[in-house]
C-alpha cells in the first residue's frame, strides 16, 4: 500500500472514530459505521461513458478539477477519485426496518447530521490533501454543482456519488437505483477529485447490476413492496415519484415529529436482502 494511500484510509478511519461522526443526539451516538473505500483513475473511461450517457454537462474528473484549479495543467491520468461508502449503523437500520410509512427518527438524523458528517468529512480529507501539495475538490460541494435534467434519465446532477463508488470498485446498482455494496445498500457516500495518483480499486463484478437479486436471477422485489410512495416497479425507479415523496411527505413527517428538517427515506434500503451486505450467491 503506498503511503498517499494509507494516508487517506487513515484520514477517514480517524474522522468516522472521533465525536464529528454523530447523530447529534443526547447520548453522542454516532452516524456511520466504519467506511468503505475505494479508488479509481480520472483517466478511467467510465467516466467519459457516463457523459455520454447522462448529458453534456456531466463532469469528468478532469472537468470538475480543472474547473476548480483552473491554473493547474493535468492529465487525466494525474487524477485520483477517492470514493468512500458510509453503512448506516445497527441501530439506525432496525429502527428503520420497523417502519412502514414515514422514516424512523435515527434515519431522519443520519440524512442530516449525518450528512453533515458526509460534507466535513470530505471537506476535511481534501483540506489535509492540500497541505501535503495534493489539491483535491469534492464535486457534490463545488458552486457549480446543480441539479440538472437528463434527456435520457430526467431528474440528475453534475456529478453522482454512487456512480463514482461504481466506478471505484465499491458496489453495484440495484432495481431501486440503490448501490449495493459489501456493507449492504443502507449508506450514504462520497467522493473527492484530487491530483494524485493512486492504483485503482479492482472491480469484482462485470455489470452495473450484478448484486442485485432481481437482476441477476428475477427474484425478490423486496423494494417495490417497501416503498410507501411507489415509485418502483419492474421497470425501475421514478425518480420523481420518489423525490415528491421525499419533500413532501418525509420532510414535513420529520419536521412536525422530530422537530428538525430532514428528507430521508431509506425504506427500499431496509428489510431487504441486500440491507446490510451483497445478497448470498452474488458476491
Amino acid at each position: 500500500m503506498t503511503a498517499s494511500k494509507q494516508l487517506i484510509i487513515s484520514v477517514i478511519n480517524e474522522y468516522l472514530s472521533s465525536s464529528r461522526n454523530s447523530l447529534q443526539t443526547v447520548s453522542g451516538e454516532k452516524a456511520w459505521d466504519d467506511a468503505l473505500i475505494g479508488f479509481s483513475s480520472g483517466s478511467d473511461l467510465l467516466y467519459q461513458q457516463l457523459k455520454s450517457d447522462i448529458g453534456s454537462f456531466y463532469w469528468t474528473p478532469l472537468e470538475i478539477f480543472s474547473l476548480s484549479y483552473p491554473a493547474i495543467t493535468c492529465k487525466p491520468g494525474d487524477l485520483t477519485i477517492i470514493s468512500w461508502i458510509l453503512p448506516q449503523t445497527a441501530a439506525t437500520r432496525e429502527d428503520q426496518r420497523r417502519q412502514k410509512k414515514y422514516p424512523a427518527e435515527r434515519w431522519s438524523r443520519a440524512r442530516n447530521f449525518g450528512e453533515e458528517t458526509n460534507i466535513n468529512l470530505a471537506r476535511h480529507l481534501a483540506e489535509i490533501l492540500g497541505h501535503k501539495g495534493h489539491p483535491a475538490v469534492a464535486p457534490a460541494l463545488s458552486p457549480s454543482w446543480g441539479w440538472q435534467t437528463s434527456e435520457r434519465y430526467g431528474f440528475a446532477s453534475n456529478w453522482s456519488e454512487r456512480h463514482t463508488a461504481y466506478i471505484s470498485g465499491l458496489g453495484t446498482f440495484g432495481l431501486c437505483d440503490g448501490l449495493i455494496t459489501e456493507k449492504g445498500k443502507a449508506m450514504r457516500c462520497g467522493s473527492l477529485v484530487v491530483k494524485i495518483e493512486i492504483p485503482p480499486t479492482p472491480r469484482k463484478y462485470r455489470h452495473h447490476h450484478d448484486y442485485c437479486l432481481f437482476y441477476a436471477k428475477r427474484k425478490c422485489r423486496k423494494c417495490i413492496s417497501r416503498c410507501p410512495a411507489g415509485a418502483i416497479t419492474e421497470k425501475g425507479h421514478d425518480k420523481d415519484v420518489c423525490r415528491k415523496y421525499l419533500f413532501d411527505t418525509a420532510a414535513e413527517y420529520a419536521k412536525s415529529h422530530y422537530g428538525f428538517s430532514s428528507y430521508g427515506c431509506g425504506f427500499c434500503q431496509t428489510a431487504v436482502p441486500c440491507e446490510a451486505g451483497i445478497p448470498r450467491g452474488l458476491s
